[in-house]
């Protein structure tokens, strides 16, 4: 007996110490999908967002406030189809984007962002709905950098850019010696066109579609002298880094409004020209 009961005191010896250093499985996980990006906009049936003025992608009538454009129409359809409502809760501008989706004062910012390394350190984004070429642009008699854009890259020479935009990028990277005129992030995209046709800058880098806005406007005043692009930018939607699943749900409703001819018809409705919007590749054969 006293044998048994040794045995027995020796096993209790043994498996506490290797039970001790268990510990139940943690609910942080759990925690961590409840307090989700998806699972806030499933329980409230919301999606907050967070826009930025950019005609003809969003618009906002300044007699009704009533938001118009590509992207508000976009996605009020995919809301539409998700069974989720699309609240326009924020007009904000495009330096400070990040910031509100940090702090979670929207959840989404869907009017047209171009990705780059600097904000894909802080922010995720759904599939490209098409995408934009940049342009460089003077005055319609200046032809001082026709097919040589290399001359640019001049202390004589004043680019106009916007705050946060990309041409402030471009003129920074790839132009370093030229003097860079620039704009806050809330004005009006015009501006930098402006600036070239009352010469207090020389060139800008822009969207098609906003140049062709502007000419309509101002006929004559300015043109382009760039036969290539100086850059190509996807359109996507911007929300919070980590959230799989909100992306997983966005793509999808983005997806099929690509494939059923939604997004085409959108983009015939506001395009300003035949062309100036670059199109997705179908990812499949019809022969």
């Amino acid at each position: 007996m006293k044998i048994n009961h040794l045995k027995y005191y020796l096993m209790v010896l043994i498996v506490i110490p290797l039970f001790s250093g268990c510990s139940l499985p943690s609910n942080k996980s759990s925690n961590n999908e409840t307090n989700s990006l998806y699972q806030r906009v499933i329980k409230s049936g919301t999606i907050r967002c967070g826009y930025g003025m950019f005609p003809p992608y969003c618009m906002k009538d300044p007699n009704t406030g009533k938001l118009s454009g590509i992207f508000v129409e976009i996605l009020n359809e995919a809301g539409k189809n998700l069974g989720l409502k699309i609240d326009w809760s924020e007009e904000v501008g495009w330096a400070n984007i990040i910031q509100g989706i940090e702090t979670n004062r929207y959840d989404l910012i869907p009017t047209g962002i171009w990705p780059n390394a600097s904000r894909g350190k802080h922010a995720s984004f759904s599939i490209p709905l098409f995408y934009n070429r940049l342009d460089a642009y003077v005055r319609t008699k200046d032809d001082r950098f026709n097919n040589n854009l290399k001359t640019i890259d001049s202390k004589s020479i004043i680019i106009a850019t916007i705050d946060g935009y990309i041409n402030q990028d471009i003129a920074k990277r790839r132009f370093p010696q030229t003097r860079i005129l620039s704009h806050p992030d809330m004005c009006d995209g015009a501006q930098v066109f402006l600036d070239i046709v009352n010469k207090k800058a020389d060139i800008t880098f822009d969207d098609p579609s906003l140049a062709a806005l502007f000419l309509k406007n101002n006929p004559g005043t300015i043109k382009k002298i760039t036969s290539k692009p100086i850059a190509v930018e996807a359109n996507t939607m911007m929300f919070k880094i980590g959230e799989p699943a909100f992306k997983s749900m966005l793509d999808t409703a983005l997806t099929e409004l690509i494939n059923n001819g939604y997004v085409d018809s959108v983009l015939n409705k506001y395009e300003p020209s035949p062309g100036v919007y670059l199109r997705l590749a179908p990812p499949y054969q019809t022969h």
